[in-house]
C-alpha cells in the first residue's frame, strides 16, 4: 500500500520527514478516500482506536474537566466521539476516564447514542491512561473487544479530527510501524538559562509541533508501553518517542490541517463553539409539499437563496420524498430545514418533517432549525 498520496515527496534536508495532507488539492484527497475504500474491502488493517480523557483541566481554571465542558450544551467528549464514529474502519474506541468520571462518560455515550465504545479507568498521567487502553485491547478475556492490527491514539479534547488525516496516519503506520500528525510551530522556541536568560534559539524551519491523531502497529506501541520506564510513564507525553526509543521505530510524520488544535483555555471552548455553529450553517434544506417543482414557491426561494447567499448549499425536495431521502441529508451534517406549506395552511408538512428529525435525534446532538412558512 502507498504510505502517502498522490505526489507525496520524500523528505526535504534539513527539515523532518513528513507526508502531505493539510494543503492537498480536494480532488486527489476523494481519490485517495475513495482508493480507502476499496483497500478496506481487500484486506485493510483492524483498526481501533484509544482516547485518554482523565485530565483534570488545570489549565482550563474551571472546575468541571475540559472533555466534559459544554458546547451548545453538549459534552466536548461527544464531538470527538462523534468525529470517530462516523469514520466506518474504525471498530472499537476505548476511552480512559478517572472513577469518579466513570458515571458521567456512561450517562453521555447513552444520551448521545455512542456506539462501539468501551470504557476503562484511567490512570493519574497521561501515558499510563494511554497504557490502560492498550491493556484492554490487548486483553484476550474481554470478550467485547479484539486486539487490532493498528491502532490511533487521539486527544478527547480535539474534536475536529477528519476521516482523511485518519486515512493518512493510519496507512503510513501500517507502512512504517508509527506515524503522527505535525504542524509549522507559530512561534519560536527559545532555551532560557537557570539564571533566566536566553541560552539559544531553535530554527524554527527545522521542528515542528506534534499533534493528534497518531497511529501505530498495535504490537510496536504496545510492546513499547510494556518496556517503559516508571520515569517515561509519570513525565513522558509523547507516543512516537516511545515507538522510537523502545520499538526502534522511527516514525512517519503526516502534516496536519489547522483544524486539529487541543481545546485547553476556556478561551477554546468559545473558539469550538464558533467552528461547529460555521460548520452546522454550511448546507440548508427546503422542503416542499408536492411533487411539482416547476412553479413552486420553494424552488424560487432555492433560487433566490443561492444567488444571494454565499458558501452555503441549499438543497430542494419534495416532502413526499423526505423520509426516503433526508437520511443521506442528516448523514451530510445538515442541520436547517425550511418547510414551505402551499397546499395547506395547518403546518401538516412541518409537523411530518419535525417527526422525522425527532425520530433521527439529530437535535440531541446539534441545534437543529426548522422554518415554516406558508
Amino acid at each position: 500500500m502507498e504510505p502517502g498520496p498522490p505526489g507525496d515527496s520524500g523528505p526535504a534536508e534539513p527539515g523532518p520527514c513528513v507526508s502531505g495532507l493539510g494543503d492537498t488539492d480536494p480532488a486527489a484527497s476523494a481519490s485517495w478516500l475513495s482508493r480507502a475504500g476499496a483497500e478496506t474491502r481487500r484486506g485493510w488493517p483492524t483498526v481501533a482506536a484509544v482516547l485518554p480523557a482523565g485530565g483534570s483541566g488545570e489549565r482550563m481554571g474551571v472546575p468541571t474537566p475540559k472533555q466534559f465542558c459544554p458546547i451548545l450544551e453538549r459534552p466536548l467528549i461527544s464531538y470527538t466521539l462523534q468525529a470517530l464514529e462516523r469514520v466506518p474502519w474504525i471498530k472499537d474506541i476505548v476511552v480512559s476516564v478517572t472513577g469518579e468520571n466513570m458515571g458521567t462518560m456512561n450517562d453521555i455515550i447513552q444520551r448521545y447514542q455512542h456506539k462501539h465504545i468501551s470504557l476503562v479507568e484511567a490512570g493519574v498521567t497521561r501515558h499510563r491512561s494511554i497504557f490502560n487502553g492498550l491493556k484492554a485491547l490487548a486483553d484476550q478475556s474481554n470478550a467485547k473487544l479484539s486486539k487490532p492490527e493498528v491502532v490511533i491514539i487521539h486527544d478527547a479534547v480535539r474534536p475536529f479530527v477528519e476521516e482523511d488525516v485518519l486515512l493518512k496516519v493510519v496507512t503510513a503506520a501500517k507502512e512504517h510501524g508509527a506515524a503522527g500528525a505535525i504542524r509549522p510551530l507559530v512561534s519560536t522556541v527559545i532555551s532560557p538559562s537557570a539564571n533566566g536568560c536566553l541560552d539559544c534559539s531553535l530554527d524554527r524551519d527545522r521542528y515542528r509541533a506534534s499533534e493528534m491523531p497518531q497511529a501505530f502497529l498495535f504490537d510496536v506501541i504496545y510492546g513499547a508501553y510494556q518496556q517503559c520506564s516508571e520515569y517515561d510513564l509519570e513525565y513522558g507525553t509523547e507516543c512516537l518517542q516511545l515507538a522510537l526509543k523502545y520499538g526502534h521505530t522511527k516514525a512517519r510524520l503526516v502534516e496536519g490541517s489547522a483544524d486539529l488544535w487541543k481545546v485547553t483555555y476556556k478561551r477554546d471552548l468559545y473558539a469550538a463553539e464558533s467552528i461547529i455553529k460555521e460548520r452546522t450553517s454550511k448546507q440548508i434544506y427546503i422542503v416542499m409539499d408536492r411533487k411539482d417543482r416547476e412553479e413552486h414557491i420553494g424552488v424560487l426561494l432555492e433560487e433566490m437563496l443561492k444567488n444571494e447567499v454565499n458558501n452555503v448549499k441549499f438543497t430542494s425536495g419534495a416532502l413526499c420524498h423526505v423520509g426516503r431521502d433526508l437520511q443521506p441529508i442528516l448523514s451530510k451534517q445538515c442541520y436547517n430545514f425550511v418547510c414551505v406549506n402551499v397546499m395547506t395552511s395547518d403546518f401538516q408538512e412541518t409537523q411530518e418533517l419535525l417527526n422525522i428529525l425527532k425520530e433521527s435525534n439529530l437535535s440531541m446532538l446539534y441545534p437543529v432549525v426548522v422554518i415554516s412558512q406558508i
